[in-house]
């Protein structure tokens, strides 16, 4: 099936997804058996998904082009629609890279920055963009685990929130609401009534990162309050390194890496299904509250 652009999956009169109390599953992957996870979960919910690249899975394979090379090719293959996302990109050159690659959307972070910077350097490549179909993501604020914003007691205001949409002109916005990056343990507190009220004030989809840190019923709710993006990685890390674990400890004379990566890939797949169905509200009412 083509690449689609989160035009398509979140809220416009188009989408494919959600509907008001909706989101859509965000999943990073670093491994091509990550991507497969990815996609397959995807076709076994049958729903749409949005494959992430980060900018630190770029740095750890030291090139974007062969990971998104074998990213589009699998995209491209799959039975659900699909959108193919560069991750917490800090620069423009990478961004520029990713749009020729194909990505349907990118992310610029550029919350480190001072406000008028980071405004004007959104703002140009919301500007190129846009002039190409592309849609653009960003975070008002440095997020948790990436020196600041989601880290304890830091949330967005609304009212900035809102000024920083208006001057950018980006298709979507991150925001800081209680999660943290890298959370290992799932026992982050969302503020739901900070996000009623950033739904209300800014007019684009919301999305949260560092979700692997909330529960379900916390992430249900934060759908349900206004979230429209949710992105996870660590957790569904977690759950790949579980599985691999498992079969090196009952056979420790196991060798050949298929043997234990495709274990992991099998059930990041099942996870990343659940989740899906979770955050679409399919089988919410029999998804469980832990994993």
């Amino acid at each position: 099936m083509p690449l689609v652009t989160p035009y398509e999956l979140l809220p416009t009169p188009d989408a494919l997804l959600p509907a008001p109390d909706e989101a859509v599953g965000a999943f990073n992957i670093a491994l091509i058996e990550q991507l497969e996870a990815v996609l397959a979960g995807a076709e076994q919910a049958r729903l749409p998904v949005i494959v992430q690249i980060s900018e630190n899975a770029v740095a750890h394979h030291g090139a974007l082009a062969p990971l998104a090379a074998a990213a589009r090719t699998a995209v491209e293959a799959a039975a659900v629609p699909a959108a193919l996302h560069l991750d917490h990109a800090t620069r423009p050159d990478l961004i520029e890279e990713a749009v020729r690659l194909g990505f349907t959307s990118v992310m610029y972070d550029g919350a480190h920055l001072p406000w008028e910077e980071n405004v004007a350097r959104t703002r140009r490549i919301a500007d190129r963009c846009r002039e190409r179909g592309v849609f653009l993501e960003a975070e008002l604020g440095e997020v948790g685990g990436k020196n600041g914003a989601h880290a304890p007691g830091v949330r967005t205001d609304p009212g900035e929130a809102a000024r920083f949409v208006k001057e950018t002109g980006v298709d979507a916005l991150a925001v800081a609401v209680g999660t943290s990056h890298h959370m290992t343990e799932r026992t982050a507190r969302l503020d739901l009534d900070l996000i009623r009220a950033l739904r209300a004030a800014v007019p684009v989809p919301l999305v949260l990162h560092g979700s692997s840190g909330a529960d379900d019923a916390t992430l249900a709710a934060a759908a349900a309050a206004g979230i429209r993006k949710i992105n996870i990685s660590t957790h569904l890390n977690t759950v790949f390194t579980a599985a691999v674990r498992a079969v090196l400890a009952e056979g420790p004379a196991v060798v050949d890496p298929r043997r234990y990566v495709g274990p992991g890939r099998d059930a990041m797949a099942a996870e990343v299904a659940r989740l899906l169905c979770l955050f679409a509200r399919k089988n919410r009412r029999t998804s469980s509250t832990s994993t």
